[in-house]
């Protein structure tokens, strides 16, 4: 995303012209940045070649995720709906774990039948699942045990993850059970450690926190694990001010909690792949004028973009076209639905806007679509993937008889 000549681009196309052209909001991802940050994670960690599984959740567009597996990546899944989409993308069954605290009984066997990398288990129960599913379908079945290390990410409590207060994972005492029960299980087979401790973590210590809890729970167990699940969670920038992740910092720590250890890392990453590929383009419905502030009324909602209603995200809004002006009241950015957590942003000094004019709503590609809904009865937008100056529509747009 870039202004040039006054204009705001993604790539060689302005989002003037993507509006006119395809309408608003439509979602609109840039092929370049995707490229850049899968490119740039590999880098980092080098070191110890990781299996880097793409977290589906963040964005389920299938083109997207398409383009994702041609650089090699698997998937880190949640439900059975995003492993059948994983499976359609082509991504290797080898390249999958699918986690999650309520697998049913459907999930997990049409899994096994896939021959998955592994099924990350969160409970005894489900283990105990697991092995009666197997057992029926004569199958060692390859999982991992996810457990909670008390961990605080230090970043939103609807984000965290790793507290003995969230529903994820098992504490270590469990995990020291359910490790010698796998060992006596026929129709199971141990093979991986998993963790994940938040989402949007811009610092590295937690990290280290979390490896030096995961170094003594090996060290008890006594187990030779192959995987080392690590998770994802890693953050990004949505503004200027805020600071970015040490990937050295955190790549220093793993290799050095790898010392003397024959294991393989996976990284559960989403947003840090995606997550500042996208902009929304949205258009101004009214503005509204009021004593303290203007009211800007967009044609994008909370149930296109829920973030900024659901945990207080704020994602920077650009105009399509840079003018000198800046309006003297707050603008508040806010869309059509009825409801008051309907905004996105309370801007100062924003340059003046007038309806009909187009805006960006920036680094939206993940948790956006993925997230969305059709609250009120909306339709869906329509997602493009932007290749230097070549377009391409991405999944079109939702029509009203699709949704009635």
């Amino acid at each position: 995303m870039k202004f040039k000549s006054n204009k705001l681009k993604i790539e060689n196309v302005t989002v003037q012209s993507i509006a006119r052209k395809y309408g608003t909001p439509t979602y609109c991802y840039s092929y370049k940045q995707l490229r850049e940050n899968i490119l740039k994670f590999k880098k980092n960690f080098k070191s110890f070649s990781p299996l880097i599984c793409f977290a589906i959740k963040s964005n389920t567009n299938l083109n997207l995720i398409k383009q994702i597996k041609k650089f090699g990546l698997g998937a880190d899944v949640v439900s059975l709906g995003e492993l059948i989409l994983a499976l359609k993308a082509g991504i290797n069954p080898k390249k999958i774990v699918f986690s999650g605290v309520g697998k049913t009984a459907k999930e997990l066997s049409y899994a096994i039948d896939k021959n998955i990398l592994l099924i990350n288990a969160e409970s005894k129960s489900e283990i105990y699942e697991i092995e009666r599913i197997a057992k029926l379908k004569r199958k060692k079945v390859q999982i991992g045990i996810r457990l909670n290390p008390n961990t605080d990410a230090k970043t939103l409590n609807q984000i965290s993850t790793g507290k003995k207060e969230n529903k994820f994972g098992v504490n270590s005492k469990l995990f020291y059970e359910l490790v010698k029960f796998c060992k006596s299980s026929k129709n199971i087979n141990l093979k991986c450690l998993s963790v994940h401790i938040g989402s949007q973590i811009l610092n590295h210590k937690p990290y280290e926190k979390m490896l030096k809890v995961i170094d003594k729970i090996i060290t008890k167990t006594n187990y030779n694990f192959d995987f080392i699940d690590l998770g994802g969670g890693m953050g990004i920038a949505y503004d200027e001010e805020s600071k970015k992740l040490n990937y050295s910092k955190y790549s220093s720590a793993i290799k050095k909690f790898l010392k003397n250890k024959k294991m393989k890392i996976i990284f559960e990453p989403g947003r840090a792949i995606v997550g500042n590929t996208g902009i929304l383009v949205s258009k101004i419905i009214y503005i509204k004028k009021n004593d303290k502030k203007n009211f800007i009324i967009i044609d994008a909602a909370m149930n296109d973009l829920i973030r900024p209603a659901l945990y207080g995200a704020v994602h920077q809004i650009l105009p399509s076209i840079k003018k000198n002006k800046k309006s003297k009241k707050i603008y508040e950015f806010v869309g059509p639905i009825c409801e008051s957590t309907d905004k996105f942003s309370s801007i100062k000094n924003f340059q003046l806007l007038e309806e009909s004019d187009i805006i960006a709503i920036c680094d939206v590609g993940a948790y956006g679509m993925s997230l969305s809904s059709n609250y009120n009865l909306r339709p869906k937008p329509l997602e493009i993937l932007i290749n230097g100056s070549k377009i391409r529509v991405i999944k079109k747009r939702q029509k009203y008889r699709d949704i009635i």
